[in-house]
């Protein structure tokens, strides 16, 4: 792969402004940051409860932190990478933009309620009612269905002409678009992987992106392809949030001891290799007796190192990823010291994070809420002449509503509507069709 194809400017359907005073890329970041999408996020569960007083992070607040450690690892990446390869140094100075807005649109596909949103609506085709439409779809498109994805869903937000709306979707570069897509290939050829980044409805978008970009497909005779170098650093970023801010929300919320996180983040630095960081934290101590804000203190010195490793790791593997022979994330990659001391974190987010009640609790809500909703639009959209149905499908925005009559995408109608909600929208369309107070 090369970075003049890589970093493309071609947009979908639009024509090339020159007299802009952004960038293509910087407009990428523009416009997902003043969509409505975007804004949605705010009302997303990200993994703990929407907060009364004590605030946690939603999807919103971790999109836009994500963005600003993708920033930071990119770069990071660019100024290391630029040493060896100075030839670069012009051709790839972008590549921050690029990542950052990225970073903002990973998350605009998920449905309300976090990942179990995305079981809820599988579990519907799976084993629920809407087992019923199996013979109906193509096997591709049943896959799709039975396997929702959140990934999959930001990119057909970002692509698919909506009714009333314009072609493109919202007409991005193809280096952003391409950058988004961790998992290249659809749902029918994921194998044995468990995510995927491509309904069958954006088959041909997707295949006219990665020509766009020059990513070749890593299997000829499938729809695998491989991945866009800067994914991994979005990816990158993804995983060092997940990892580092859902255990201080877990701590602001009193589940995490101060001990434990304290812990867990302190133990990413050796003393004999990592110094400096002994020196600071000593020094902020003497200055800070505020728990929470000593915590921030380790929290960003923890970033700034795993945001470094991650760089050296791209830079070091840079020949493999441009070839497309990288496997795994970049995080995957870790040191030996800095990996024990990430199982170790994995290991008391799951104990004492992931299984916490408020938490299984907002898990159950969302099986309750989506499930009954995609059942009942579900009936409507495919049985319509019914006065009940009637009503309820006015319900849907224009947008969602599909000009084409197969039952494929009457189902994707249902599915975009639903999924583009908010966690509160959905639990008052739940209450008002109950007739609940």
């Amino acid at each position: 792969m090369n970075w003049t194809d890589l970093l493309s400017t071609r947009r979908c359907a639009q024509p090339q402004k020159s007299d802009d005073i952004r960038t293509s890329f910087q407009r990428d970041y523009d416009r997902i940051i003043f969509s409505s999408a975007f804004r949605r996020l705010q009302n997303k569960t990200q993994v703990f409860p929407l907060p009364g007083a004590i605030m946690v992070h939603n999807r919103l607040t971790h999109s836009l932190e994500v963005a600003s450690v993708g920033r930071s690892i990119a770069r990071m990446a660019y100024k290391k990478l630029i040493v060896i390869h100075p030839e670069l140094k012009d051709v790839i100075s972008d590549i921050d933009t690029v990542v950052a807005s990225a970073c903002l649109a990973h998350d605009l596909g998920n449905p309300p309620f976090g990942h179990s949103g995305e079981d809820t609506i599988s579990s519907f085709f799976n084993d629920g009612d809407g087992k019923r439409f199996e013979s109906q779809v193509l096997p591709e498109q049943w896959s799709d269905l039975i396997a929702f994805e959140g990934n999959a869903n930001a990119f057909r937000l970002l692509t698919h002409q909506f009714n009333g709306r314009r072609e493109g979707g919202f007409s991005l570069t193809a280096a952003t678009l391409a950058t988004l897509i961790k998992y290249p290939y659809p749902s029918y050829n994921k194998g044995n992987r468990k995510k995927y980044n491509i309904f069958h409805s954006e088959i041909a978008t997707f295949e006219e992106i990665m020509a766009e970009c020059g990513i070749p497909r890593i299997d000829a005779s499938s729809l695998v392809y491989a991945r866009h170098p800067l994914s991994y650093m979005m990816e990158a970023a993804d995983d060092i949030c997940y990892l580092v801010l859902d255990m201080e929300d877990a701590h602001k919320r009193g589940i995490i001891s101060t001990h434990d996180i304290e812990d867990c983040f302190i133990s990413f630095f050796d003393r004999n290799n990592d110094k400096d960081f002994y020196r600071h934290k000593e020094l902020a101590y003497s200055q800070v007796s505020d728990t929470n804000e000593r915590m921030a203190f380790l929290r960003a010195m923890l970033i700034n190192k795993l945001v470094g490793c991650v760089s050296d790791i791209f830079v070091a593997n840079y020949d493999a990823i441009m070839e497309g022979r990288f496997e795994k994330s970049l995080i995957a990659h870790l040191p030996d010291f800095e990996e024990q001391a990430l199982e170790q974190c994995r290991a008391a987010s799951v104990s004492h994070i992931y299984r916490h009640p408020s938490v299984v609790k907002v898990e159950l809500t969302g099986f309750n809420v989506i499930g009954t909703l995609m059942g009942d639009f579900c009936e409507a959209i495919t049985s319509p002449n019914t006065a009940y149905n009637k009503k309820l499908l006015s319900l849907i925005p224009e947008q969602f509503i599909s000009s084409t009559d197969d039952t494929y995408a009457k189902l994707q109608c249902v599915v975009d509507f639903i999924s583009n909600m908010t966690d509160l929208y959905a639990v008052q369309l739940y209450k008002d069709l109950r007739g609940i107070e």
